[in-house]
């Protein structure tokens, strides 16, 4: 069934408030927040869940505003140079049932004033992990090759990341994918636009990006062991 979630004034709120990014401002719209982004997108988040678990069940969607899909708002200022404290942007990830944190393998969407994708893979993973999957890689080119080479992905997908400068240690520097194996990310992006984000079609449109990555997801899931 087709269902409207978000409506053009997700992104008025977020350009306001990339204007007036202080914490006066935001009590004083906080409401607002409330009504056109945290609880439209949990209850996308939701109404998600079946749509996920059709394309892996150990893949969750947790519609909870605190530690379930839902990126909290609040920006972590401790280490930044940037002290601003909410961030511009609303965003949800849906992480394998055993992926402790935003570094575990997975599916990702971003709403952002002229900036709204899809995304799927690993971000930031550590030494251990990362080698586990150049190795797959290396073991099953083949496998990998179809894991990137989906018709959507292939049409409209970009692989993103940084990547290393060489080719890394303990990896053959003339091996045919070593520019993949120089990735120290393995994202793969889908844009989308604010006008498909406000569409009764943006649960389908987004559901396709989810199972067109699905391969590259599983690619990432079996190299580190985790349930498929």
């Amino acid at each position: 069934m087709k269902k409207t979630y978000f409506t053009p004034e997700i992104f008025t709120f977020l350009r306001q408030l990339k204007r007036n990014n202080n914490k006066q401002w935001f009590e004083k719209n906080k409401s607002r927040y409330f009504e056109v982004i945290r609880d439209p997108f949990l209850e996308f988040i939701a109404d998600f869940s079946p749509e996920l678990k059709k394309i892996n069940p150990y893949y969750l969607s947790i519609p909870r505003p605190v530690g379930g899909s839902l990126f909290r708002i609040y920006r972590d200022v401790r280490f930044s140079n940037n002290k601003t404290p909410y961030k511009t942007h609303a965003a949800a990830q849906f992480n394998h049932t055993d992926g402790k944190n935003v570094h575990a393998p997975g599916f990702y969407l971003h709403l952002e004033p002229g900036n709204v994708f899809a995304g799927a893979g690993i971000w930031k993973p550590d030494s251990k992990t990362l080698n586990k999957i150049r190795q797959k890689m290396v073991d099953e080119p083949a496998k990998w090759k179809r894991a990137i080479g989906g018709k959507l992905i292939k049409s409209m997908g970009t692989l993103e990341g940084d990547k290393l400068s060489r080719p890394p240690r303990g990896f053959d520097p003339d091996h045919p994918l070593v520019e993949y194996l120089k990735m120290k990310d393995i994202l793969v992006l889908l844009p989308l636009s604010e006008k498909d984000v406000c569409s009764p079609d943006f649960m389908a449109r987004f559901t396709r990006c989810c199972r067109a990555s699905w391969p590259l997801v599983k690619f990432i899931t079996e190299a580190i062991g985790l349930k498929v």
